[in-house]
């Protein structure tokens, strides 16, 4: 579910958090669901236990994830607990930081956008009402 590509200039914690968040928006991780240990992630992905525990931290702060003492780490139901204007600046800072990475590259706008639509696409069955 979730691979570390050695390579991605992103921290490995950060390759953890956005594996997680793209298998839950995939639906290849589904709400209630129990995660790894942080022991077992960490051996599955031959990382330190301590950069597994920093990624999920991330996801509990964030309302990802929740912690269960002695049971285990499980996803959340999705809910909404931004702010529609956050959302919105958000989405602007991932678009601004998005164009500045590929507008360099040479490739036109409608490979650009085709290319964002592949990505988008395995997403779409899952997409969240406004």
């Amino acid at each position: 579910m979730i691979q570390i590509v050695t390579g991605d200039p992103r921290p490995i914690f950060r390759q953890i958090v956005d594996g997680v968040k793209m298998g839950i928006a995939s639906g290849e991780i589904v709400a209630g669901s129990r995660l790894p240990s942080v022991r077992s992630l960490a051996m599955q992905l031959t990382v330190n236990p301590n950069t597994v525990a920093k990624a999920y931290n991330e996801l509990t702060a964030e309302g990802i994830l929740e912690s269960q003492r002695g049971v285990g780490v499980f996803v959340c139901e999705q809910r909404q607990w931004l702010s529609s204007a956050e959302r919105e600046r958000r989405l602007d800072d991932a678009l601004t930081r998005f164009v500045s990475a590929v507008v360099s590259l040479g490739f036109s706008h409608q490979e650009i956008l085709r290319r964002l639509e592949d990505e988008l696409a395995p997403l779409s069955s899952k997409e969240p009402t406004p």
